[in-house]
């Protein structure tokens, strides 16, 4: 069963409950805390991107296309189309030799406000580069381009790519490909499914990757989570929660859409998946925030950022504090729990 993780108060009323799911695994690959069921099934939503990018990284794509470090890291992100993003895309199409009509995003303006307000200032023109997550359909269709498959089917789950996309997804995971779920993003390719403790583990092994057998992938995780940390900026977009945590070079973070959020802990060696019920995603600050605390994090400036960038009073539309918001729930962590 899912729990209560965030009470919203609107004076003295609880306005809205948001139910979920987190769960906590170590680097021994045990269950270490569970709020609510940790074999509870969602999709990954972007949450997947960074393992999406592993294939291209491994290839040395930056070597033979010659792609600065935003370049890459943009690979890995939902960006909010503001001008730093643009730029790497456009830089990606112009080197590797894409032309956005590739891709399937249809047209849309940035999610950005302020990238969409300027845009809509000068009479720009909707951009399917503009799509959240066009950085990713860009090392798709990179990746048909290194595998000589078709580029036109880049979003098939039959096509080589996707293919071999679902193997890192596994091997992470430690979740059989059979018993993968692949359903259809919101951007038109597969997301995957799977338990909250398999989706935990992914991250706890981006955030431990001497746990990763295979050199080449091991290689290939620590240089993604390297260009996240130090590019943290493209992975979402200013003030943003994942640009917030991907400040700190001890976490790896990615959230994706319907309030499924992980990040990984390199020094304490673990792996944390949240998934809201209700698919809110105003709740995860405040949610990772008090796990981090709950846990004793040593970095308390990350935990004072998240809550200077994203404070738990409920504000109007008048910019006057009517509410507050409160988690609900308390971490235990046990070692083993699966045992």
């Amino acid at each position: 069963m899912e729990e209560i993780l965030v009470k919203e108060y609107r004076g003295d009323i609880v306005e809205c409950i948001h139910k979920g799911y987190i769960c906590i695994v170590g680097d021994d690959g045990k269950v270490k805390c569970s709020i609510g069921d940790d074999n509870f099934v969602t999709y990954m939503r972007s949450s997947a991107k960074p393992i999406q990018a592993i294939p291209l990284i491994k290839r040395n794509i930056d070597e033979k296309y010659k792609l600065n470090d935003k370049e890459l890291t943009v690979m890995t992100g939902s960006h909010r189309a503001e001008p730093f993003h643009v730029e790497a895309l456009e830089g990606i199409m112009k080197k590797v030799g894409i032309e956005e009509s590739e891709l399937i995003c249809l047209p849309t303006y940035p999610l950005g406000v302020k990238a969409k307000e300027d845009i809509l200032r000068n009479n720009g023109e909707k951009r399917r580069i503009y799509h959240n997550c066009s950085g990713k359909h860009l090392g798709l269709l990179t990746l048909c381009r290194e595998l000589k498959c078709d580029t036109k089917t880049y979003w098939d789950k039959d096509n080589e790519a996707q293919k071999e996309i679902l193997k890192y997804i596994s091997n992470l995971s430690d979740y059989k490909e059979d018993k993968v779920l692949i359903g259809t993003d919101g951007c038109g390719v597969p997301v995957f499914g799977m338990p909250m403790k398999n989706l935990a583990t992914i991250y706890m092994k981006m955030a431990c990757p001497d746990l990763i057998k295979d050199e080449y992938t091991r290689t290939a995780v620590k240089k993604i989570t390297t260009l996240m940390n130090e590019n943290y900026e493209m992975v979402s977009g200013t003030n943003l929660i994942c640009s917030v945590l991907l400040q700190d070079k001890n976490i790896i973070a990615k959230g994706g859409a319907k309030g499924v959020y992980c990040f990984g802990l390199k020094k304490e060696r673990l792996g944390i998946a949240i998934k809201v019920l209700d698919g809110s995603e105003e709740e995860w600050p405040l949610i990772v925030s008090e796990v981090l605390t709950q846990i004793g994090y040593e970095n308390k400036e990350t935990i004072e950022r998240l809550n200077n960038v994203f404070p738990s009073v409920i504000v109007n539309d008048n910019n006057k504090i009517v509410g507050h918001s409160e988690t609900e729930f308390t971490i235990s962590m046990e070692k083993n729990k699966d045992e």
